[in-house]
């Protein structure tokens, strides 16, 4: 009896094992057969415009990374960005676009390209370059990234502009003095932009900000006048400008505690005097100022005014200041456009910024603000992984590496399939504009 038990359970088993086994090489058959359907899916998926995109980006790498290098290598101020201006504007005439070199300013650029049967009306997307420096500190804001950024945003454009059946324009704008030139200003006064739908570029950074706060922003100049004379023998004879400029600079650090948390002044004095055994009779002051809209800034600038008299009164010297009228307006991002960029940058596994004080801190300016104003743009800001400030040396040193390289390129792509949607589905262009014209 015990031995038929035995026989019994022994069946039992092997028909368990036969049984799972079963149920094993199906699942291992339906496995392969799910892999095999998403591979051969992945393979069908490398001929839609998105993944046109991404490969001919992908495909430039090398090219991309030693352009950026030869930036890099080679920082220059704004509106002198020669070198720069020829790197960028060769490698965008050997890849296909009809470029115009020296476009409305004398190291800007234009480059376009679009589908043979494009209507002269046709969707037209901006896509914009920065390649100046800072000084004495080289490429400390990492233009020569937002540089490659343009590059390589075009040419996944570009690229699925000509095979696939996407119709539109493209157009890079080169943009020079970015850096307290307001480059893109002249190029708005010059007209640069009138023929642009939509613009975008994008800025290396500490996190993922979509639709980042960049305030407005207007420089002073300011001079004080006074009366030179030997500083040991008749000092009683001069008027000391330096003492003016250090008296004005003392009263607006005064006034600090008067001006509201959202406004920034900071400055430095640019001429001091010539030496110490002569009193100075000129001295110069650079400031920036800075407020979340330009009505703000004009509130600023005229509590600011009252610091420059004073301190010219107070010591005998005559004042002049100037402010720039090439003011840098606040950012204005495009929601339709920055959830489209979201969107993509999702697919592609970028995380973004959740963290409500990182996406409302007020960061710098831009004179991207007043192409916002112009016409519907982004100008998201993307994470290198760092807690290093820019116009730093730390992230002048960061951002020509390779991981900030390839960071650069993932956000490059996001962009391009942004503006793939819009090809693709005209009436996101209806909303984009829509919610342009709504603005506050």
């Amino acid at each position: 009896m015990l031995s038929v038990l035995k026989r019994s359970r022994l069946k039992l088993r092997l028909g368990l094992v036969l049984f799972n086994n079963y149920n094993i090489n199906i699942i291992n058959i339906q496995s392969k057969w799910q892999f095999s359907t998403q591979s051969e899916s992945k393979k069908a998926d490398m001929t839609t415009p998105k993944s046109i995109a991404c490969n001919a980006i992908d495909r430039a790498n090398d090219c991309l990374r030693e352009i950026s290098l030869d930036i890099w290598e080679h920082p220059e101020l704004c509106f002198q960005e020669h070198h720069a201006h020829k790197v960028l504007t060769d490698f965008l005439e050997q890849r296909g676009f009809k470029v115009e070199r020296n476009y409305k300013l004398e190291t800007a650029f234009r480059a376009t390209v679009s589908n043979s049967g494009t209507e002269v009306d046709a969707l037209n997307i901006g896509v914009l370059c920065e390649y100046d420096a800072l000084p004495g500190l080289g490429h400390a804001c990492g233009h020569n990234l937002i540089a490659i950024m343009g590059l390589s945003t075009s040419l996944g454009i570009q690229e699925a502009l000509l095979k696939s059946n996407l119709q539109g324009k493209l157009t890079v704008i080169g943009c020079p003095a970015e850096e307290g030139g307001g480059g893109k200003i002249d190029l708005i006064n010059a007209g640069a932009f009138s023929d642009i739908d939509l613009a975008m570029m994008a800025h290396p950074s500490q996190h993922n900000v979509p639709k980042p706060v960049y305030i407005a922003m207007a420089q002073v100049n300011v001079t004080f006048k006074g009366k030179a004379s030997h500083a040991s023998s008749y000092p009683w004879e001069g008027i000391n400008a330096l003492d003016a400029a250090v008296l004005c600079y003392q009263n607006i650090s005064c006034m600090r505690q008067q001006l509201k948390p959202t406004w920034r002044v900071h400055g430095v004095i640019t001429n001091g005097g010539e030496k110490p055994n002569i009193i100075p009779d000129k001295s110069e002051l650079l400031y920036y100022i800075r407020a979340p809209c330009l009505a703000e800034l004009k509130d600023l600038q005229r509590k600011l005014t009252g610091c420059f008299e004073g301190a010219a009164l107070a010591t005998g010297c005559s004042v002049n200041y100037e402010f720039d009228s090439k003011c840098y307006d606040s950012l204005q991002s495009n929601p339709v456009l920055a959830d489209l960029y979201v969107a993509n940058g999702e697919t592609l596994g970028i995380e973004y910024e959740t963290d409500v004080d990182r996406l409302l801190k007020p960061g710098g300016s831009t004179d991207m603000g007043n192409v916002s104003k112009v016409v519907p743009s982004i100008h998201p800001k993307y994470s290198l992984n760092t807690t290093a400030s820019l116009h730093t040396t730390e992230f002048r040193d960061l951002v020509k590496t390779e991981a900030s390289h390839k960071i650069t390129l993932l956000h490059a792509k996001a962009l391009a399939c942004a503006a793939i949607d819009v090809y693709q589905d005209t009436r996101l262009l209806g909303k984009i504009k829509e919610s342009f014209q709504s603005a506050d």
